[in-house]
């Protein structure tokens, strides 16, 4: 015959929690020799031994505690959460900063005063496994008396019965306690020994801000590589074909009209393209010279290219990160395209200064204003990239200028 699945489910199920529940019981009782005999030296005034047994206690919780979170991965699957390692250097600020933690004395309440009492929960529900089985049992264990035996207590048979009725019950009910203890026990345990909700949403953001580091990062590396590509590859192939246009142009003068014009249109547009693709390379991608010299020469060049009057003040302390330069590199980049197409001005003021661990990037124009970041322009795209660096940015741009962008950037992001 065969056993319905949901059955064999509910059949592993309960032996996996009542064998989770049996080696909790060691476990949970393992300091109270420590913890008793921490109070027998309290109670005798031995001061000057008092610290030792606290020490031991402690190191016991942090034992037991790593332990414990062992035995909910490997019986249940269930994972605690614990704290990030401490950074400290030296084991002593290690240990003061360990002490410090409220996960630490949760985790001493959770071994001194809670696990003895689930031990005694464990211990009653083993208690009601083991009178089961016995009194199902007892028939088996009866005739296995010797025959005197038997005939001197003759309603052993009867008293038989109600103890196997009483093994069935218990068998029936035993499940139905395992599962709820050891959901109970699950939970406390979480909120004990595992992080707090706080803690859990911290390291949850410290990795978001990590994972998103590590986005940029790449990002900016996947720029660099295009324009390398671009440089090496398709730039060099636009250059060859418009030189040997102009060679095409110079040479075949035998050619009929209708050819030298497409010649001369070609040579043009690949001379134009070669200029396209040198302002996108510069403009849109990570220049080289932002990566070599940093970003005052990245930026130097930059407003040299501009057909506006640009003036350029760079004060910074020290490199930024890569990234951080980057983004600055870029809005000022796109602050100065869109003023030569949009804002008919006649100077523009970039000022970059480093002030503490922020830096501030500072671009001013003299035009007719009116720039607003809600109709889905090139300023919400600096907006956006400003935020992945949890920077900030502002503007300030009424009907008839000037405008203003003022944007922040941590010099680590």
């Amino acid at each position: 015959m065969t056993i319905p699945r949901a059955l064999r489910r509910r059949v592993v199920r309960v032996r996996r929690d009542t064998g989770f529940l049996a080696a909790g019981i060691p476990l949970h009782l393992a300091l109270v020799p420590l913890w008793s005999w921490m109070a027998s030296v309290a109670k005798s005034r031995a001061w000057p031994v008092l610290p030792l047994p606290f020490v031991l206690i402690l190191l016991g919780v942090l034992a037991l505690t790593a332990v414990q979170r062992r035995r909910y991965r490997l019986l249940l699957g269930v994972e605690i959460l614990r704290l990030p390692a401490a950074r400290e250097q030296g084991w002593l600020r290690r240990a003061l900063r360990w002490l410090s933690v409220a996960q630490t004395w949760r985790q001493a309440g959770y071994h001194l005063l809670v696990g003895p009492l689930l031990a005694v929960v464990e211990l009653a529900v083993l208690a009601a496994w083991v009178a089961g089985l016995a009194g199902v049992t007892v028939n088996g264990w009866a005739w296995m008396l010797p025959v005197q035996v038997r005939l001197d207590y003759v309603d052993y048979a009867t008293q038989a019965v109600y103890y196997t009725a009483a093994g069935v019950l218990l068998l029936c009910a035993a499940p139905w306690l395992t599962g709820p203890v050891t959901r109970a026990e699950t939970r406390i345990a979480l909120a004990l020994l595992g992080t707090s909700r706080s803690q859990q949403l911290q390291q949850r953001v410290e990795h978001l801000s990590e994972s998103r580091t590590d986005l940029i990062d790449a990002a900016a590396t996947e720029r660099r590589r295009i324009e390398r590509d671009l440089h090496d590859g398709t730039q060099q192939r636009l250059v060859s074909l418009a030189v040997n246009l102009g060679l095409a142009k110079a040479t075949l003068t035998d050619l009929p009209d209708e050819a030298r014009t497409v010649i001369d249109e070609a040579h043009r547009e690949a001379k134009e393209a070669i200029a396209e693709l040198n302002d996108l390379v510069r403009g849109r991608l990570h220049p080289a010279v932002l990566e070599d010299r940093g970003l005052d020469a990245a930026l130097s060049g930059l407003a040299a290219r501009v057909p506006i009057p640009v003036r350029l003040r760079v004060d910074l302390e020290e490199r930024a990160a890569p990234t951080v330069e980057s983004v600055a590199y870029f809005v000022v980049s796109e602050a100065l395209t869109n003023v030569t197409k949009h804002a008919r001005a006649a100077r523009v003021d970039v000022t970059v200064k480093q002030i503490g661990r922020m830096l501030r990037v500072n671009i001013t124009d003299d035009g007719i204003g009116g720039a607003d970041t809600s109709t889905g322009s090139g300023l919400s795209g600096l907006a956006k990239r400003v935020g992945s660096v949890d920077g900030t940015f502002h503007i300030s741009s009424p009907v008839g200028g000037p405008t203003t962008i003022a944007v922040e950037l941590p010099c680590e992001p």
